[in-house]
């Protein structure tokens, strides 16, 4: 008898194939059932390699031994003329069917069940591409911890501490940290946790409570599964507000621990090395904060940016190392400098803080990197002290170094660059990844759409912008999806949605501007730009962008030579492209300053242009 003809009689291929079907059937029982266990990433690894490792044992066992009606023996010793080998056979080719006909309805429900169109392909939204999903294993979202007691600052007290143990857990590679923002989010709102870490994309909650007794301080944290609810750790703290920094520490490495994570002392350095440490100082760093994303959440900016600044002083007067206080305390000195060579009007900011914004926002941002609690935060805070300083040797190369870095740590000025010149969708990638560690902060949704935009994805744009407002009412990402909907053409939506929504008159009447240069009616955008000039918030820096939109080569010319002479000159102009959306709103001539850092920068130029206005003719 033929080798063949051997392997078939004693049945070997019958059980290759059995064993083939009966692993893949077992695989993706596995890739169901780890993620929900909260199983190590490498145990279906493992499975799989005991799998093909076990295929040889078991064609050698099919060889070697029979199943017989006594039970199984040495092929050798079963009589060929009582051998039942074939009646085994049909049972294995049973099985086979068996076996099979599960593995096709699960294959037929993964591809073809709910949520999945008839096509085949996944169902996603349309226009928006998700963000990156976070391992739900090994992701936390610290919430904002309660203040039981009714002190003047125990709430900011509270919030301090909530913070200090979040930046100290985002401080651990194996762990991606819901950042403060989208946590607080939910501050003051009975929501359950499920519902939470589904809206964040998490595993894992953390949730406490403080009561503060004047002498005593009573800490409650608790670390829940958010799959079932499940508290894997929890513990009270009964100490003095002397001891909160020791507490601090303790929950956050409770916390790692419970999540499986190793600390080394390298790890627990870290996690210390990024807190204030100091109570009164991470009091007024909240407050700072608090009055800052108020500023960032209105058009006019100035007044609460001032009012943050008090109190990140404060918090640097006791704490001089606080890298992030300098990073948020440098905008208010950017935003002056800027609106003087945009000439934009600063009621209440007088001529000798004008004279000094320049010098303190590169103080500031120096500070801001020099502090900087990681590499990361350094590349960041670096690039955003070249692009303000007109640095811009090399510039193309360190966005795309920062780009490519994958951290929840975001520049505050790269958006000026990374959405404009040319570096498309890993720069999409980039901020899908910022969103996703921080789903419900507004500018991740500000920075996303208008990219969409200017990469070709008008749609797309609008879709994320409308999203966004889902979550929460916003000046500047109503202006993001006014301007999205001019890219599409949509031009009478773009003019309802900033009539309807916008509070502010110099919203409006720019939007109104837009749409009718958009048009390409000359007489009705001019009517309509004589009416804001008369008006006392109008400024040199929408003077400038309309003169493009309207196609007054001369004039644009004129007004971006003159902010081109200023001290930033060129990383103002920057922003006018940013904000134009016209390509290029000038004749590169006419601004020597900008032009010399843009050929050193290795920037592309002419810019896109996401918004089509006819009577622009260059």
């Amino acid at each position: 008898m033929s080798l063949f003809a051997e392997l078939k009689r004693r049945n070997v291929f019958r059980v290759g194939i059995a064993y083939a079907v009966t692993s893949w059937l077992l695989l993706q029982v596995v890739d169901v059932v780890v993620p929900v266990l909260e199983l190590p990433e490498w145990v279906p690894k493992l499975i799989l390699l005991l799998l093909a490792v076990g295929i040889l044992p078991a064609l050698i066992f099919a060889w070697a031994f029979e199943l017989t009606p006594e039970g199984l023996k040495r092929e050798r010793e079963v009589d060929r003329t009582r051998s039942i080998t074939s009646q085994t056979g049909r049972k294995l080719d049973f099985a086979i069917i068996a076996v099979l006909t599960v593995a096709l309805a699960w294959f037929a429900w993964d591809r073809f069940g709910p949520g999945t169109p008839a096509d085949g392909t996944p169902a996603v939204a349309e226009t928006v591409a998700p963000a990156p999903l976070l391992p739900a294993g090994k992701s936390v979202a610290v919430l904002p911890f309660v203040a039981l007691s009714s002190g003047p600052d125990d709430e900011y007290f509270a919030d301090g501490l909530t913070e200090e143990i979040l930046n100290a857990l985002a401080q651990l590679p194996e762990l991606l940290v819901t950042a403060r923002t989208s946590s607080f989010h939910f501050k003051g709102r009975d929501v359950p946790v499920q519902e939470i870490a589904q809206a964040l994309n998490v595993g894992h909650i953390v949730e406490g409570s403080i009561r503060n007794t004047g002498e005593r301080l009573r800490v409650t944290a608790q670390l829940v599964r958010a799959a079932d609810g499940f508290h894997l750790w929890s513990e009270n703290y009964d100490s003095t507000s002397q001891d909160t920094i020791a507490v601090q520490e303790d929950i956050a490495e409770k916390i790692a621990l419970a999540m499986d994570v190793v600390l080394d002392e390298q790890k627990r350095e870290a996690m210390r090395k990024t807190g204030i440490r100091d109570v009164e100082a991470f009091v007024a760093f909240q407050k700072g904060q608090d009055f800052y994303e108020r500023g960032h959440g209105q058009m006019n900016q100035l007044e609460a940016l001032r009012e943050a600044n008090r109190h990140f002083e404060t918090a640097l007067a006791r704490v001089p190392g606080i890298g992030a206080a300098y990073t948020l305390h440098s905008d208010l000195f950017v935003h002056i400098v800027n609106n003087d060579a945009s000439g934009i009007r600063q009621p209440g900011i007088s001529a000798e803080m004008v004279a000094s914004a320049y010098e303190n926002a590169i103080s500031d941002l120096n500070a801001a990197a020099r502090h900087a609690p990681d590499p990361a935060t350094r590349a960041s805070a670096e690039l955003d002290l070249a692009i303000f300083t007109g640095q811009w040797s090399g510039l193309a190369g360190r966005v795309q170094r920062v780009i490519g870095l994958r951290t929840c740590q975001s520049s505050a000025w790269i958006n000026a660059v990374g959405t404009v010149y040319g570096f498309g969708e890993p720069y999409l990638d980039y901020l899908r990844y910022l969103r996703a560690c921080d789903p419900l902060q507004q500018n991740a949704w500000i920075n996303e759409a208008r990219a969409e935009l200017w990469n070709g994805n008008p749609q797309a744009g609008a879709a994320l912008a409308r999203e966004g407002l889902e979550i929460a009412e916003n000046a500047w990402l109503t202006t993001v999806l006014v301007r999205t909907l001019l890219g599409t053409g949509d031009l009478d939506e773009a003019q309802r949605v900033a009539s309807a929504r916008f509070q502010d008159a110099e919203s409006r009447d720019i939007s109104s501007i837009m749409v009718a240069a958009a048009r390409g009616d000359r007489a009705r955008a001019g009517e309509l730009f004589q009416a804001y000039l008369a008006q006392d918030y109008a400024s040199g820096f929408y003077r400038l962008l309309v003169n493009a939109w309207i196609g007054n080569r001369e004039a644009v010319n004129e007004l971006a030579s003159q902010v081109d002479a200023h001290e930033i000159g060129p990383f103002s102009l920057l922003l006018h492209v940013y904000w134009c959306l016209c390509g290029a709103p000038w004749d590169l001539e006419s601004t020597p300053g900008f032009a010399g850092r843009l050929a050193e920068s290795g920037l592309a130029w002419p810019p896109p242009t996401p918004v089509r206005f006819p009577l622009k003719d260059w």
